[in-house]
């Protein structure tokens, strides 16, 4: 109805304007020529020529009247169109697409009634004067039934927008949504691009989250396209994404300052580490000196390599340090991170091996001055064992009663290896056989308190 709708409607407005003046004017016309001719004398003429025009005018009033069915008619169909492309824009369901097909038919009808409607505007010429009786009730009976037309093709277009209602509602819904979700995408975009300008203006360069950044604008080009040509559904869920990574490069960019500093604390940490890791190295020789010259190759050979071993550790970790150093000048905090990470291991490696050399001197010299501590020490653990296995019985469980038996024999062994030795005995040999019987005695006492625990269960 788009073009006819509207060129109907600039010819029937003057028509309309027409019928308003033309009705004085034929009258005056009908009173002067009626004087002329018959002098004022007789009326057989007179009755006709009145008969003629009340025939015009009620084909003008049928005129006016599918006139104004055509307007409300053009006007419902622009409503259903509207309608019809919100479910469209904002639904892509079977549903929509039935509506769609569906619409497409009745505005085909409606199409053809508007076509009829131009057709009989155009057949009679109301305002003519030599329109005739019989034409003129031609016309208003044709005018009248395309009225009709009109008024059927009004309440299909009517009845299709009523049953349109829960889907056009669902779309309405969703196409609120959609400004909104826009927005924040905007807003969010906004916010990383300023929080990427303050860490270039801090002499960031933070180039990883700028090309992120730069991949979010063709996103931005489309949200601002709209709906209308991408779809409800696509633009939020479009709108959703680019608002994510947007807030992510935000957050990254707002923490890189931070995270800068914190890699600067971390680098001037373990640098003061590895000085004191050095300075404790220093104790490594004079302590693997005293092992060697009090106590058997047993007690020590195991620590020989402890101060090449620290030495390497103590390279390796300045040079990673050093790496991590330039990461970080360069930006690259995966690397610097990963390269922090490296010393850290390298120096508590190193750390743990001083320790165990000065740790195993001061065992040692311990055992030496008096074994019998630690003899002591390791019976209590296995009498300890012994009374909970015999707690509340007559005879131990065997599952527990074997181990102990097994563990006694074990130290008794120690204690007779260790006297036999002479002046060197092998003290490190004999502190593991006692600590392997301290472990069998701490197994039982947690078997038996397992079985006393399943027992209350029960």
């Amino acid at each position: 109805m788009g073009v006819a709708g509207g060129s109907g409607r600039g010819r029937l407005g003057g028509a309309a304007v027409e019928a308003l003046v033309l009705p004085l004017v034929v009258a005056g016309m009908v009173g002067a020529a009626g004087a002329a001719a018959f002098g004022g004398a007789g009326g057989g003429r007179g009755g006709w020529w009145r008969r003629n025009d009340t025939l015009r005018a009620d084909a003008r009033a049928a005129r006016d009247a599918a006139q104004q069915a055509f307007y409300e008619l053009d006007s419902a169909q622009r409503d259903v169109q509207l309608a019809v492309e919100t479910v469209r824009a904002a639904e892509d369901s079977a549903a929509a697409r039935q509506v769609l097909a569906d619409f497409q038919q009745v505005s085909g009808r409606v199409d053809q009634v508007s076509v009829n409607y131009l057709a009989a505007l155009d057949a009679y010429d109301l305002d003519a004067e030599e329109l005739e009786s019989g034409a003129a009730t031609q016309a208003r009976r044709r005018l009248e039934d395309v009225k009709g037309q009109l008024g059927s093709a009004q309440a299909e277009l009517d009845g299709f927008l009523q049953r349109l209602q829960p889907l056009l509602q669902q779309a309405e819904s969703q196409l609120m949504r959609v400004t909104p979700a826009v927005e924040k995408a905007k807003r969010s975009l906004l916010a990383a691009t300023t929080a990427l300008e303050a860490v270039r203006g801090a002499g960031l360069k933070a180039d990883d989250l700028a090309a992120q950044l730069a991949e979010l604008a063709p996103e931005l080009t489309r949200l601002n396209e709209g709906a209308s040509k991408h779809g409800v559904a696509p633009t939020l869920k479009r709108a959703d994404d680019v608002a994510r990574r947007a807030e992510a490069v935000a957050e990254h960019a707002q923490r890189l300052p931070e995270r800068a500093q914190e890699i600067d604390r971390r680098v001037a940490s373990l640098r003061t580490r590895i000085q004191a890791l050095e300075t404790k190295a220093g104790t490594v020789e004079p302590a693997l000196s005293e092992l060697r010259r009090r106590f058997s190759s047993a007690c020590w050979q195991d620590l020989q390599r402890v101060p090449v071993q620290v030495a390497e550790a103590v390279r390796a970790a300045r040079e990673k340090l050093a790496e991590a150093a330039r990461a970080r000048d360069e930006q690259r905090w995966p690397d610097a991170t990963g390269a922090i990470g490296t010393v850290r291991a390298l120096l508590t490696t190193a750390d743990d091996s001083v320790a165990a050399v000065n740790e195993r001197l001061r065992r040692l010299n311990e055992v030496e001055h008096d074994p019998h501590r630690e003899i002591e020490r390791t019976r209590f653990a296995l009498r300890d064992a012994q009374r909970l296995a015999m707690a509340g019985r007559q005879a131990p469980d065997p599952r527990h009663a074997g181990p102990l038996d097994a563990a006694v024999a074990r130290l008794d062994r120690a204690v007779a290896e260790l006297e036999a030795a002479g002046r060197h005995p092998d003290y490190w040999h004999f502190l593991g056989e006692l600590a392997e019987v301290r472990e069998t005695a701490a197994k039982v006492v947690e078997l038996i308190r397992g079985d006393l625990g399943a027992a209350g269960h029960h």
